[in-house]
């Protein structure tokens, strides 16, 4: 259990980099964000990536336009913005590099 402690603050620092993966792709439903999370080791909820997409809409990483659906009220659907873009760049650069480092040193 002392090995999941360490580990909780990488995968919450993960999980914002996947969802901006997610996100960068095209607009995004939030039920397909937790869609394609499911089944990893990154599945969350409504509860958790709610707050999360709120943070990343306060640091302008991304934005949101609501939609019209055929299945019920309007939905919101979320997108990088410029500067979404540029962090997403940057954390996968970031990502290549540990991933460098890592088979580099080796076990």
């Amino acid at each position: 259990m002392a090995a999941e402690s360490k580990l909780a603050p990488i995968r919450k620092g993960l999980l914002e980099f996947l969802v901006l993966r997610i996100v960068g792709g095209h607009s995004v439903y939030v039920p397909d964000i937790l869609r394609r999370l499911a089944g990893t080791e990154f599945a969350t909820q409504e509860g958790t990536l709610y707050p999360l997409l709120s943070k990343l809409r306060r640091e302008d990483l991304v934005s949101y336009q609501w939609q019209e659906s055929d299945a019920g009220p309007p939905r919101k659907y979320y997108r990088l913005t410029d500067a979404g873009k540029a962090q997403l760049a940057a954390l996968d650069e970031y990502w290549d590099r540990i991933n460098r480092t890592v088979a580099t040193i080796g076990s």
